[in-house]
Order: structure tokens, then sequence, then C-alpha cells
């Protein structure tokens, strides 16, 4: 087994549940604003319209609101009403007024890996809404460094190693993303940990071959097989 690395993990879908409360505020969405016969085409607008909003809004809550504002107006040709908008906030208030929930067996593996390995935790998105997801975690203690980024690419794992005066091949990035946590990782010289999650967010996919990660789990516990 490894001792002595920096292993660096990822927050949303590997440490706690996320993207399972957004596909819920979805659902919800759908059954209001579509048909059964115009659900898919009805995603495929939202998708885009996330994908376009992510780019000038970045990540979180606030995005996706907007997001579904926008592709109620392009469902409907109109600005929405403030009855409508107020039906929004409600779908919203799983993701406005969440509680954490860990992923299985993650508080007693961070407890074990910190006894021999450095950790770090390493999330994208808004810095305010971030940090109230990891306070309400309550496993902020664990980690040596918490750095809260707007985007996940090389040049981010590249900072991240040369600011702390880390060595790229003696780091593991640890995540469910193949766009954000493996692939670009991997082209700074870290090592990785691919996690899949089922409810991975799609805009976070991109193409990967699961072979291509260092490391292939099923779940969080195997890191202590390895580490």
């Amino acid at each position: 087994m490894l001792k002595g690395q920096t292993l660096v993990f990822d927050a949303d879908d590997t440490l706690w549940e996320n993207n399972v409360l957004f596909e819920r505020v979805i659902e919800g969405f759908l059954d209001w604003v579509s048909g059964p016969e115009d659900r898919t085409r009805t995603r495929v607008l939202l998708d885009e319209i996330e994908a376009r909003n992510a780019v000038t809004l970045g990540y979180g809550a606030g995005m996706f609101r907007q997001s579904l504002r926008e592709c109620l107006e392009a469902l409907n040709g109109r600005t929405p009403t403030n009855a409508e908008n107020a039906r929004v906030e409600d779908l919203l208030t799983p993701l406005t007024n969440r509680r954490i929930e860990l992923i299985e067996g993650v508080e007693e593996t961070l407890l074990a890996l910190s006894a021999d390995h450095e950790l770090l935790l390493l999330t994208k998105g808004n810095l305010e809404e971030q940090r109230r997801k990891v306070d309400a975690s309550r496993i902020a203690h664990h980690f040596r460094g918490i750095h809260i980024v707007p985007e996940k690419n090389v040049d981010t794992y590249r900072q991240l190693s040369a600011g702390l005066g880390l060595e790229a091949e003696r780091m593991w990035m640890i995540g469910n993303s193949p766009k954000s946590d493996i692939l670009p990782a991997l082209r700074a010289g870290l090592k990785t940990v691919y996690i899949p999650h089922e409810h991975t967010w799609v805009l976070e996919h991109d193409e990967f071959r699961p072979e291509e990660a260092t490391l292939v789990l099923r779940t969080f516990a195997e890191l202590l097989d390895h580490f």
C-alpha cells in the first residue's frame, strides 16, 4: 500500500450527494412544464441553457435558477410571471435549504487516510455556496487545505501543485467527474482515482475511458485498500 501521498478530493458527488438534488428539481420542473411527449426535448433545451450559462455565471444554484427561468421563457415565448418565478423558487427549496448527506464511508475513510497522507479538498463553483456546503459537511478538519475554484482545468492542477510546492507525481486527484477531476489532472501530471457516481451531472461527462484513470474504484471506502 502507498504511504505519504497527497490526496486531493473532489467534493460534490465524491464526498457528499449533490447532483441528485438538482435532478429531483429538474424532474419536478419537467412535470410542471412538459407533457410526456415533450420531456426529452425540454431536458435537452435546459441542458443547452445550463451549458451556456455556466460559462458566464459559473456553477451552482444561482446559475441553475437562471437557467430554469430562461428555459421557461423559451418554452412560453414570454417573460415568466411573478407566480411562475415563485413556482421556480418552490422547486429550488431542496437546494436552497439543503442538508449535506455524506456518501457512505466518507468520514471513516478520511479519518483513516489522514494518519498516513496529506489530504486536500478541491471543489469548483460559487465561493459562498461551496463554503457553506463544506462547513455543513463537518469534515473540513480532515483537510490541510480547502480550495474553491471557478473551474477545474489543467492550469488549476498545475497551479495547485506549484503553489503548495508539491510534486505532481506524488499527488492523486480523487473524484467522479471525467471532465473536471480525471482528465485535466492526468494532463497536469497527477495520478487519479475515478469513483463513478450514477448521478454525475451530464455537463461533467467527456470522451473518456475509465481505464485512462490510474485507479478505478466502486466505492469511496475502497481507497483504504490502496492508500
